[in-house]
C-alpha cells in the first residue's frame, strides 16, 4: 500500500473553486531524482495558467497538486544520485513545462521528488521561505538577459517592477550584469520599494504611458505580457524585447521566452545570493500557511502581490 500525504490538487481544469485538500500518494524517486520532504512553496502565475487548462495538450494526468517552486529536505534518493544525501537543505522549480510533461506531484504537498540536476544546495544565508520564493522567478529574470546576449552597460526597461520576476530582474541588471541604466514601471504605491530594489526610475504607469517616457533602451523586459505597447520604449528596431507573460498575442518585434529550470543556473547566482547582493522579495502578506492555499491563490491572481508569494510551514 503507497504512502500517502496531505496535498492541494485538482481533478479538473478550472477557477480556483477546483482546488481540493486531502490525501495524495507520496511519489518515489525513481533514477536520478531526490525525494524532499517540502518546508516552503511558493506561487508563480504558471501554477494558475496550467489549473485553467494552457496545457492541458500536454499535461500531468489527474489528479495534479499545482506549484512549481520549494525548499526543503532531502527524505530519499533514488538510484544513482551522487549531489545529494539524506537531510541535506535543496531548492528548485521541480517542473517542465516544455519538453516534459509536469510532474503529477508539484510542491503544494508534504513530500515531492524532483531531478538531481534541477535542485541546488540552499543558499547558507537563506530561510526556506526565502529560498522556496526564488527558483523560477529569478531564472526566468536571468535566462531573460542570457537570452539576449545582455551586454555590460546597457540600458533596460523593464515592465512590472514589482513582480516575482521583476523584482529579480532589477537586481541582475543591477549587480549581475552591469545595466547602465534601470528603469521600471509599477503603481503608485509601489514607486520607492522599486528604487529600493536598484532601479534608477520607477514610472508609475498610472500616471505615465509608454508613448510618454522620453528614453529608449537596449533591452525591454516585459514581465506582464504588455510587449504590444512596451515595445515602444526600445531603441528602434534593433532593441531586443522579451514578453514573459504573451504566450500568443505579443508583439511581432518580441520573442516570448520559453523558461527551463535548471540548478546549473542557481549555482552559478550563488555567489550573489550568499553575499547580499540578490536578495528575495517576499510578498508582505506572506507566508500563507499550508491551510491558507486558497487565499494566497486569491491574492495571487488580483495581480496585487509585491514579490512572491509563499506557503510555510507545509504540514
Amino acid at each position: 500500500m503507497r504512502k500517502m500525504q496531505k496535498a492541494w490538487f485538482y481533478n479538473e481544469y478550472g477557477s480556483l473553486d477546483v482546488l481540493q485538500f486531502g490525501d495524495f500518494p507520496v511519489p518515489k524517486p525513481g533514477p536520478g531524482q531526490i525525494l524532499v520532504k517540502v518546508r516552503a512553496a511558493a506561487l508563480n502565475p504558471m501554477d494558475i495558467k496550467r489549473r485553467k487548462g494552457l496545457f492541458r495538450n500536454n499535461d500531468s494526468d489527474f489528479p495534479a497538486v499545482p506549484g512549481c517552486d520549494m525548499c526543503g529536505v532531502v527524505e530519499e534518493v533514488g538510484e544513482g544520485v551522487s549531489k545529494f544525501k539524506k537531510g541535506d537543505e535543496v531548492y528548485s522549480d521541480i517542473q517542465y513545462f516544455t519538453s516534459e510533461k509536469p510532474k503529477d506531484c508539484g510542491t503544494l504537498a508534504q513530500y515531492t521528488v524532483v531531478e538531481e540536476d534541477l535542485a541546488a544546495h540552499k543558499p547558507k544565508n537563506l530561510s526556506f521561505e526565502e529560498a522556496a520564493s526564488l527558483p523560477l522567478a529569478l531564472l526566468t529574470a536571468q535566462q531573460a538577459f542570457d537570452e539576449v546576449n545582455f551586454q555590460k552597460g546597457w540600458s533596460v526597461f523593464i515592465v512590472g517592477g514589482a513582480g516575482g520576476v521583476g523584482s529579480l530582474a532589477i537586481q541582475l541588471a543591477k549587480h549581475v550584469y552591469g545595466a547602465s541604466r534601470i528603469v521600471s514601471t509599477c503603481s503608485t504605491g509601489k514607486v520607492e520599494f522599486v528604487k529600493s530594489l536598484g532601479a534608477d526610475l520607477a514610472v508609475d504607469y498610472t500616471k505615465q504611458s509608454y508613448d510618454q517616457v522620453d528614453e529608449k533602451f537596449d533591452f525591454v523586459l516585459d514581465t506582464i505580457g504588455e510587449s504590444m505597447k512596451s515595445y515602444v520604449v526600445g531603441k528602434e528596431l534593433e532593441a531586443p524585447i522579451i514578453d514573459i507573460a504573451a504566450l500568443y498575442d505579443h508583439h511581432p518585434s518580441a520573442k516570448y521566452l520559453f523558461f527551463v529550470p535548471s540548478a546549473s543556473n542557481l549555482e552559478r547566482l550563488r555567489e550573489y545570493i550568499e553575499s547580499g547582493k540578490l536578495r528575495a522579495v517576499i510578498d508582505p502578506k506572506s507566508p500563507y500557511a499550508f491551510s491558507e492555499v486558497l487565499e494566497a491563490f486569491k491574492h495571487q491572481e488580483s495581480g496585487r502581490a509585491r514579490g512572491k508569494i509563499v506557503i510555510s510551514p507545509i504540514e
